[in-house]
């Protein structure tokens, strides 16, 4: 279904997902209330859902078109504006699945291809994880011997439940493996890379990291220009930490979080006797710029066997070639479990590659890394 108050606008996209020949719009319809009508007649799989709109808007729409129809996946689409960056994260946090910048303007859409591309891309990876929930693995986690052995260790309690699906590939295979956890283990610097369903995952994981961090904590979130802005501030607001854009040439600081900026790699290098953020425009990694693969490889030619990886729900592959260097420089790593992954596409992905320590239900992950980077006085 797709939901804008423009005729135009409708009329546009609906023909960019009916141009696929897997996709068919079943509904297109000008306000929030429409939406929730239509789709109370007719379940979807994805809701395209603009923000600002007459009668009901977006944000107000977002909650009853989730309670009419569980399963859906509803896209925020949006323009590029501070304002609608934030209402957008506001989503997310309502239980919106992912977002879409939408260009200002009619021909852009129409003549943008990275605009149908991203569409396209967010729509059909969210259609087909669509349907009821799998059911809840709050112990479905897999854990390296070393880990399960250790007291205190989320999920040590039960056997633990290995996953189904070979994430680089998504068909039916053998179980991850998890390599042993490096014996006194001490992280300088927490490392995290996610995207679709990221927002969510993340403020989840830094509200237990709120009081003691230790180290420095870099962060790359697939997002445009602004978006990263507003979810810097959101997980200020909400996980208590520290939380801006990297900027190029800052040092780094322990207990502060740094997010790539939108359309910016973000690495880290040495300068000046300190770790520093260096930011690059260089060219796109896995087609995304900000990229999970050069902040791990910069983190590991930086830190060696002292950076804790974390990769979190997403679509794609980003991340996995990071994580086997964090791995082969004797670092750790952490993935996201698929129960808990709105798309298992990058942790996945690394759960596949064989590069992960552990491989957690997203309640797990932060009292789990909580006992490597805050300090035990906090």
């Amino acid at each position: 279904m797709v939901v804008d108050d423009s005729a135009v606008i409708r009329g546009l996209i609906s023909r960019i997902l009916e141009a696929d020949k897997d996709l068919e719009v079943v509904a297109s319809v000008g306000n929030g209330r429409m939406a929730v009508d239509a789709i109370r007649r007719r379940p979807v799989d994805v809701v395209v859902l603009d923000i600002e709109m007459p009668v009901m808007d977006g944000l107000e729409a977002l909650p009853l078109l989730l309670k009419a129809c569980p399963a859906a996946r509803v896209v925020m689409a949006s323009t590029l504006t501070k304002r609608n960056a934030d209402i957008s994260l506001k989503a997310l946090e309502a239980g919106a699945t992912d977002y879409i910048a939408k260009p200002t303007a009619v021909r852009d859409i129409h003549s943008t291809e990275s605009f149908r591309t991203e569409l396209l891309q967010k729509v059909k990876t969210l259609a087909a994880a669509a349907g009821p929930r799998r059911p809840s693995s709050a112990q479905r986690s897999v854990f390296s011997a070393d880990a399960r052995r250790r007291p205190g260790t989320p999920g040590a309690a039960a056997p633990a439940t290995l996953a189904r699906r070979d994430g680089a590939s998504g068909a039916p295979g053998a179980a991850p493996r998890t390599r042993d956890f490096p014996k006194q283990f001490r992280p300088e610097v927490l490392a995290i890379g996610s995207s679709t369903g990221g927002p969510q995952a993340l403020f989840e994981v830094l509200k237990h990291l709120s009081r003691g961090l230790s180290v420095p904590l870099i962060i790359t979130q697939h997002m445009p220009p602004t978006f990263t802005t507003i979810l810097a501030e959101h997980i200020s607001r909400q996980c208590g930490l520290q939380a801006a854009e990297g900027v190029d040439g800052e040092a780094l600081v322990p207990g502060r979080c740094y997010v790539a900026p939108g359309d910016y790699h973000m690495t880290v290098v040495a300068g000046g006797g300190s770790a520093r953020i260096k930011l690059s425009q260089g060219p796109l990694v896995n087609f995304c710029r900000p990229a999970v693969d050069p902040m791990l490889e910069s983190a590991v030619s930086l830190f060696g066997p002292r950076v804790l990886a974390l990769i979190l729900t997403g679509m794609g592959q980003d991340g996995m070639l990071g994580c086997r260097a964090v791995a082969g420089g004797g670092g750790a790593v952490v993935a996201q479990d698929e129960a808990t992954s709105v798309v298992w596409g990058m942790p996945g992905a690394v759960s596949g590659d064989g590069s992960a320590n552990a491989i957690l239900p997203l309640s797990d992950i932060g009292p789990f890394l909580r006992r490597h980077v805050v300090r035990a006085a906090a």
